[in-house]
Formats: C-alpha cells, sequence, structure tokens
C-alpha cells in the first residue's frame, strides 16, 4: 500500500518517502518492518538499509506456516541465514505465534509445529519475539509455557492484542509485553482491559497498513491528533492519508487513547512506552 497498491491496482505513487517523514514530524524516532515469510525478507531489508530509523522482524506469521512442510530444515536454515547476514537490522523473530481465525490458510497442527521451531531462532540468536496469537490463547500459553529457556531472558511482545483481561494476565504472567494498537481498542470491553494493565508491560504500536482507529471505535472519542485524509485512494496528495491505511504517525492517536482511557498524562506514559520499547528491541543497538 505505501508503493500505492491496492488490491493489485496502482492508485498513486510510492509514497514512503512522505509516509516516514510525517511519521518523524510526529515524534517516531524508530520503527519495525515486521516480515511474515521468506519472500518478503528481501525487500524489508531494501527498504530497512535506506533509513537508520527502521529495522526489521524476521520469521514465519502462522498463516504462512504451510511455507515450511516442503522443505522444514531448508525453511529453518534460510530464517538463519537472513539473521545472520543482516544481524544489525534484525530487532526480533517474528511475525510467528498462533492464528485460528484463518485456519483456512493453515490448519492447526502444522502452526503449532513451526511456531515452536521458530522458538529455537530466539535462543539461538539471542533475539526477542514478535509474537500473534488469535484465538488460540490455550495453546499458544501451553507451548510457551513448555520453552521458556528458548524465550528468556529476551523475551518478547505478543502484538495487536485484543483478549480478555485474564488472557493479558497470564501473558503478563510469562513475561511478556502486551502490543497496543487500534485494533486492540476498539470496543468498551477492549477499553476496560487496557485501563488495568500495568504501564510497564505495554508497547504501543499501528501494525499499519492496518488497525487504524476508526470513528466507529470506542476508542475514537479520546483521540485528540486529527490528520487530513483523502476518502479515494487516486486523489492521494503528499500531504495527506488515506482513508483505510495506517500509518506510523498514527501511533500518537493510540497514546492519546491509552491516556485518556487510564486518565494519565500523555508525556509520561510516552516516556514509559517508549523505554519499554528500547528494553525489548534496541537495548544491544
Amino acid at each position: 500500500m505505501f508503493q500505492g497498491f491496492y488490491n493489485g491496482s496502482q492508485k498513486h505513487p510510492s509514497d514512503l518517502i512522505h509516509v516516514l517523514e510525517r511519521a518523524g514530524t510526529y515524534g517516531v524516532e524508530k520503527a519495525i518492518i515486521t516480515v511474515g515469510r521468506i519472500s518478503e525478507i528481501e525487500e524489508a531489508i531494501n527498504i530497512s538499509n535506506k533509513n537508520d530509523k527502521l529495522y526489521i522482524t524476521i520469521g514465519c506469521h502462522p498463516t504462512r506456516c504451510n511455507e515450511f512442510e516442503s522443505n522444514p530444515e531448508e525453511y529453518f536454515l534460510q530464517l538463519c541465514s537472513a539473521i545472520e547476514k543482516n544481524h544489525s537490522k534484525v530487532v526480533a523473530i517474528g511475525e510467528c505465534g498462533l492464528d485460528y481465525d484463518r485456519l483456512k490458510f493453515c490448519e492447526k497442527e502444522i502452526q503449532k509445529k513451526y511456531f515452536e521451531r521458530q522458538l529455537d531462532l530466539a535462543k539461538k540468536y539471542s533475539l526477542p519475539l514478535f509474537l500473534h496469537c488469535r484465538n488460540a490463547h490455550f495453546d499458544f500459553c501451553e507451548i510457551v509455557g513448555r520453552n521458556m529457556e528458548k524465550i528468556f531472558p529476551t523475551g518478547g511482545v505478543v502484538h495487536s492484542f485484543d483478549g480478555t483481561l485474564e488472557e493479558a494476565k497470564k501473558i503478563i504472567g510469562l513475561g511478556f509485553y502486551i502490543g497496543i494498537n487500534g485494533c486492540s481498542l476498539k470496543t468498551e470491553e477492549n477499553l476496560k482491559v487496557v485501563k488495568e494493565l500495568p504501564n510497564n508491560k505495554i508497547l504501543l504500536e499501528t501494525d499499519c497498513p492496518w488497525c487504524g482507529i476508526r470513528p466507529s471505535h470506542a476508542s475514537s472519542k479520546y483521540v485528540k491528533t486529527q490528520f487530513p485524509f483523502v476518502k479515494k485512494k487516486d486523489k492521494w496528495t503528499k500531504d495527506t492519508l488515506v482513508d483505510g491505511r495506517s500509518e506510523p504517525c498514527q501511533i500518537r492517536q493510540v497514546l492519546e487513547v491509552i491516556a485518556g482511557v487510564k486518565e494519565e498524562t500523555i508525556d509520561v506514559l510516552a516516556n514509559t512506552y517508549y523505554q519499554n520499547t528500547i528494553d525489548l528491541f534496541f537495548k544491544n543497538k
């Protein structure tokens, strides 16, 4: 989408440079490009090498784990090779985990097998995990629970969290951070959960180009920073955001919502969440 393509059709010129400039204007000092399969690694590396603010994850998303099946060891070694060749840019293993909402892409047993296999990467390279968990809390915690020696002390984050408070407490109890974005803040129940999360265990994210905060979301009433949008993608300008496409600059809106829900000072929370991010991903960078 940041190349101007939507559903295979180009609607406007590549605007990644403008997106990154806008992110910087709104205080984004570092950004992580999420890789979810081997075929995405080269482009992610090429983009990150053009900007010293950009870093990447390397891993296989649960819905893509069928790609392991034809030659599991070769696929694993390709992930290893990419990490080793780009160690200065790789800050996490992932996105990996379990997704039982989209089993049409990959069945449970295959997801579980290769989620656990990728935990070896965390241990091998002493990197934190960037984790995905959708409708799979029990199996997720069971796999993590018996692989703690592979995962810690580097730890990780369960990103785009939208579960219950009990699930959040379990994840935090296992030693992970909770990643919050627009999709974590859709409903009043989501907001009640976020209100109770300890600040030293929260990370902010956008998961862009997805997971923006929409006017229909319960969180929208707490948003203070507004951006100029175009509704039609072919009406794009370099100074506007595209309706329906999230950008890194909108991480400020996520922060505003959490500050509003918790009734806490936005600058204090910003510093806390920034330090959490540094502690997890950038201590050795």
